[in-house]
């Protein structure tokens, strides 16, 4: 059986971000993805955008992670040319009745660290974007885009170049506690078994079922899998705005926003489908509703100006009828398992997160280390 110090299951950003830091720790790595590619699930199937903090919990990973990630992530495009733009985002109030919405948002990313927020008024917005139905809104000047492959292919060059290993069409079928180290059982093309001293489950959509096949971990330590499917369609005509336009938050997401992405293509989405499997098939007939959303805040929307773009799905592990659930890391403090980790409902910010939670992961392995 051969041996390996580090292994780390999936290649998406969140992924590819810990097998960098682990690399550049001095770690032995080697990244094990079931797909042919790097970040074709979550990681390419999503808004591209860099988040400020805002929204999330108060003390939540998600909070905490997100504004850290996203001052890491600006600093990490910058040094490595990775395409963005610090476009600033507007959160509006269309009528007078969310105003007091308003309010409590500003505060709540506030408590979160996020000072930069600016309120401003109906004249204000026209100054901006003449186009918006609003009464008010929130200035977000740290929110902006990045192009997600090419920010993969940088964080998978420094990995690389720090020594770290990619094998792709390698799913991971069993994982094994033993005295000696963590048995990690392959598939795919060439079949193998290793024999890891940690093992970071960064799979995603798959990481529930990998924890569910790991022997030793109580079955209290394996979250359900839920699919929350967003559909994203876009603009078929230029845009006429400048920045990311959101509505307030509505139960179970964020609404259907306003996103552009480096090119100025204008999209829309997700909204919030729950469906049973990773189907990614786009179904043209959920345009009715999104002409409805955006011409709250967008009434000129044109007739017949939205084109299918494609679907995104999220990795939950709360249900259409809980709150959303936080990301969870599960190092040995939570389950016992020496040098595991899992990472669970990884889905927006995760992006945005992804260097944070990479340094999270070393943080946790670094105190499992000391603790044996």
């Amino acid at each position: 059986m051969e041996r390996v110090d580090c292994v780390v299951i999936g290649a998406g950003v969140v992924g590819l971000a810990v097998a960098r830091a682990m690399a550049l720790a001095g770690r032995e790595v080697l990244v094990l993805e079931a797909e042919s590619a790097i970040g074709s699930g979550t990681s390419s199937r999503n808004s591209e955008v860099i988040h400020a903090g805002i929204y999330y919990p108060q003390g939540s990973l998600k909070a905490r992670l997100c504004v850290a990630g996203r001052d890491a992530l600006y600093a990490f495009c910058e040094s490595h040319g990775v395409p963005y733009r610090r476009c600033g985002k507007l959160i509006v109030a269309t009528d007078e009745s969310q105003l007091a919405g308003l309010d409590q948002l500003q505060a709540h990313a506030q408590a979160n660290g996020v000072h930069d927020l600016q309120r401003l008024d109906v004249d204000q917005i026209k100054v901006l974007e003449p186009q918006l139905n609003a009464v008010a809104g929130l200035l977000s000047p740290s929110t902006g885009i990045v192009h997600s492959h090419a920010l993969m292919l940088a964080l998978q060059g420094d990995a690389q170049t720090a020594g770290a290993l990619l094998a792709l069409r390698a799913p991971v079928s069993a994982i094994e506690a033993t005295a000696t180290g963590l048995r990690v059982d392959v598939g795919g093309d060439e079949p193998m078994a290793l024999l890891a001293t940690c093992v970071i489950n960064c799979a995603g959509h798959a990481a529930p079922w990998i924890a569910g096949y790991t022997r030793g971990l109580a079955a209290k330590s394996v979250p359900p899998r839920y699919f929350a499917k967003g559909s994203y369609f876009s603009l078929a005509t230029s845009t006429p705005f400048r920045h990311l336009v959101y509505p307030l938050p509505e139960p179970g997401g964020l609404g259907v926003h306003l996103t552009l992405d480096l090119g100025g293509q204008a999209r829309f989405g997700p909204d919030v489908e729950w469906v049973d499997s990773l189907d990614y098939t786009m179904n043209e007939s959920r345009a009715g509703g999104f002409y409805a959303a955006i011409r709250r805040y967008w009434p000129g929307l044109p007739d017949g100006a939205l084109q299918p773009a494609y679907t995104g799905i999220r990795p939950k592990i709360s249900g259409p009828d809980e709150a959303a659930a936080d990301f969870r890391i599960d190092g040995p403090a939570e389950h016992g398992i020496a040098g595991l980790v899992n990472l669970f409902g990884i889905e927006s910010p995760g992006l945005t997160a992804a260097l944070a939670i990479a340094d999270e992961v070393c943080l946790r392995l670094a105190q499992d280390a000391r603790a044996g």
